[in-house]
């Protein structure tokens, strides 16, 4: 009981976890990037690690690697924006492992163009998978997680969660979402012992925005330069510590702790950067909603 309140008092907001060796935990977008990164952190801490993902390859070869590691990896192929998908894994989870320590909410896509240009589409597979699906898996796993001594739930979003920032419109609305849903969610928790995260990282060298649709305004792929971009690894081990120290919100890299202060104190000068670009960057409204729809799918 003691060491229990220690480990309540050193997170300032629920309990954190001692141990991660021994725990079950899923990973969702676990095939490539951040979600496999972390994946392997968590194998090396000792947790057996499940891995969802919709790249059956990659999917495999991250199975793989995790088993490597010397501990139980089990992959579901699953496309996490379809809803009987995601209870389905769940349930395959639970058959499996009888249920999970830590969820670790990770599966997500951009689109890099001006909102006019976006199509419904596009929204709507957006926020599927962005926010619809981590709800889902956290929901239908809320009764398993509750039901341990010790657990985590870490919601990977963005410094696009904290800071609105142009031509990721529906990313940054997900995100947004996303923490507000990991800060209700531990505020709601936190007394039944349930540790929740949202991990707010900038700009991370994985195929995120390569692999994006873009808007009929963009000719090529956008690639960020390589000096704002920081690891899938140091990403995963800061995630890891983030569980250990049960942190509510992590921000990561300077630049993007930057822009959060900056937001918090001083909004206004980041809403004037905003105005004050340049006359090439204004956006031409489309022609009518029907034409919209038809040209940004």
């Amino acid at each position: 009981m003691t060491k229990r309140l220690s480990a309540y008092s050193d997170s300032f907001g629920g309990f954190a976890m001692r141990v991660i060796r021994g725990k079950s935990a899923l990973v969702t977008g676990a095939a490539s990037g951040i979600g496999r990164a972390i994946a392997l952190r968590l194998a090396a801490e000792g947790a057996r690690v499940y891995l969802v993902d919709i790249n059956a390859v990659g999917l495999t070869k991250a199975v793989a690697e995790v088993k490597q590691r010397g501990v139980e990896a089990l992959g579901r192929l699953c496309d996490v924006s379809d809803s009987r998908q995601v209870s389905g894994a769940v349930q395959h989870l639970l058959d499996q492992w009888g249920g999970v320590d830590i969820l670790v909410n990770n599966a997500g896509i951009t689109y890099y163009g001006v909102t006019p240009r976006m199509s419904a589409e596009h929204w709507d597979r957006l926020l599927a998978i962005n926010l619809h699906a981590p709800i889902q898996f956290t929901r239908e796993l809320l009764p398993t997680l509750m039901s341990r001594d010790e657990a985590h739930v870490l919601n990977v979003a963005s410094i696009c969660g904290l800071v609105g920032l142009g031509r990721v419109a529906a990313y940054t609305t997900s995100k947004f979402a996303l923490v507000g849903f990991s800060e209700s969610l531990r505020a709601e928790l936190c007394r039944n012992g349930l540790g929740v995260t949202a991990l707010c990282p900038g700009l991370v060298d994985t195929n995120l925005f390569t692999a994006a649709p873009l808007g009929i305004d963009r000719s090529k792929k956008r690639q960020p330069p390589s000096w704002l971009l920081t690891t899938p690894e140091r990403v995963a081990d800061r995630a890891i510590r983030a569980i250990y120290r049960n942190q509510g919100l992590v921000v990561i890299q300077p630049y993007a702790r930057f822009l959060h202060l900056a937001k918090r104190l001083a909004p206004a000068v980041l809403d004037l950067g905003n105005r004050f670009r340049r006359r090439k960057d204004r956006i031409a409204p489309p022609t009518g909603p029907a034409d919209a729809e038809r040209r940004a799918a």
